[in-house]
């Protein structure tokens, strides 16, 4: 049997486990759609997408007729920065934003871990969000300033070590400047925002 048909034989068993409802396999391939995020067509769930500057998107409608929030992707450096706003005046993209996005990934990889994949970075009106994956221990972070300051991890089965809780010791240095750095964006979008009205 040449590797073609070996692999083919192992696809048709798979889908036949998986056709027959196995609840061992439809709890591994949920399992699996979880970690790394995957969502069929057929799937009931909500997707948020953002108008990233390739796409556009008409303005969404909540139940009572208002307009929601704006908000504005912007992919800088292989990373999402997200603007969140009453109006497009609020979602537009600073200077100050853009270099303090790009210092904010340097930074992390630098100061706390070079193997970690960023999620989008969140700046509404009154605080900042960002989440990653720390890859090295397998550790998910959830970085907030503003109305829930604070460093949170998630991780299955984390190994405490010494490197673990260097690098919980790194980031929690790491997170001093990101708060101190993201607070003067939130400060200077609003005294923006002031000054223009």
């Amino acid at each position: 049997m040449n590797e073609i048909e070996i692999i083919k034989n192992q696809i048709k068993i798979l889908n036949e486990l998986r056709q027959n409802n196995n609840p061992l396999v439809r709890e591994h391939v949920n399992q699996i759609r979880e970690k790394y995020r995957i969502v069929e067509e057929d799937s009931p769930r909500d997707i948020s997408r953002y108008n990233v500057p390739d796409a556009t998107e008409d303005e969404i409608e909540n139940n009572e007729g208002k307009p929601d929030d704006t908000s504005q992707g912007y992919r800088i450096s292989g990373g999402i920065l997200v603007l969140h706003g009453d109006s497009s005046k609020d979602v537009e993209l600073t200077t100050d934003d853009k270099i303090a996005f790009q210092e904010t990934m340097d930074e992390f990889v630098n100061e706390v871990s070079d193997l970690a994949n960023f999620g989008q970075l969140n700046v509404y009106k009154n605080n900042v969000d960002w989440s990653g994956l720390v890859v090295d221990f397998d550790v998910e972070f959830y970085l907030t300033i503003g109305e829930s300051n604070g460093i949170y991890l998630s991780g299955e089965m984390t190994k405490i070590d010494e490197n673990y809780l260097d690098m919980i010791s790194k980031l929690q240095t790491f997170y001093e400047k990101f708060k101190s750095k993201w607070a003067k964006i939130l400060a200077g979008r609003k005294k923006t925002k002031q000054t223009n009205k």
